[in-house]
């Protein structure tokens, strides 16, 4: 990586430093997005003066850059793999419903730290992801098609299907807050609701494009 200081070993001190930079930037990058994040900011949260941030990342584009991709490249690579999985649609279904859910739930500051700089950025984010977006778009879209014109699925527009299955599995997650509010959820009963809905979300689309 062009931005970051060669570093041979990992026993080279300046690893753990990198290591502290990209985290404290990680925590402000989310908080705050590309446009708000200052450099300043950053090397306070990493408990080091500014000189010191810019002797291993030139500007914040190039950290943000490093932090962006390492945290979405990573997920969306995941998201791939569910994608790609080799099952019959509906069994690919709630297989996806499932681990995509509990990927979100894990990584629950992602789809709206992306949706976020697609706004800002949308052309920095359109050359990161383009592959990766092209590739498990066509994938998912082949094989719902597919099924329509094996007929083992109801004609479906499979965009409109798509949209659907991830918009029901990311709502819950991102409206964490005002789910727990509105239903009085604690911690244990949010997460308990969770794994009902990872079933209840399969089951919903599948009943809807099923051929009883």
């Amino acid at each position: 990586m062009d931005n970051i200081k060669d570093l041979n070993t990992d026993e080279n001190p300046d690893k753990s430093t990198e290591k502290l930079i990209l985290k404290a930037a990680k925590d402000v990058f989310h908080r705050k997005g590309l446009a708000g994040a200052r450099m300043q900011e950053i090397a306070d949260e990493a408990g080091l003066n500014k000189a010191m941030l810019h002797y291993y990342f030139r500007t914040k584009d190039k950290l943000f850059e490093a932090i962006f991709s390492e945290e979405c490249c990573g997920f969306f690579d995941k998201l791939a793999d569910l994608i790609n999985v080799d099952l019959p649609l509906l069994e690919k279904i709630e297989h996806f419903v499932e681990n995509y859910t509990e990927l979100l739930l894990k990584n629950s500051y992602i789809p709206a730290f992306i949706i976020s700089e697609m706004h800002h950025n949308p052309e920095k984010i359109k050359h990161m992801f383009i592959d990766r977006i092209f590739s498990v778009k066509y994938k998912f879209l082949g094989d719902i098609t597919t099924a329509v014109s094996l007929g083992l699925i109801k004609p479906v527009d499979p965009r409109q299907l798509i949209v659907n299955i991830i918009a029901l599995c990311i709502f819950p997650i991102a409206a964490r807050p005002m789910l727990t509010l509105m239903l009085e959820f604690n911690d244990k009963e949010y997460l308990d609701f969770i794994e009902t809905r990872k079933k209840e979300v399969a089951k919903f689309i599948i009943n809807s494009i099923k051929i009883n």
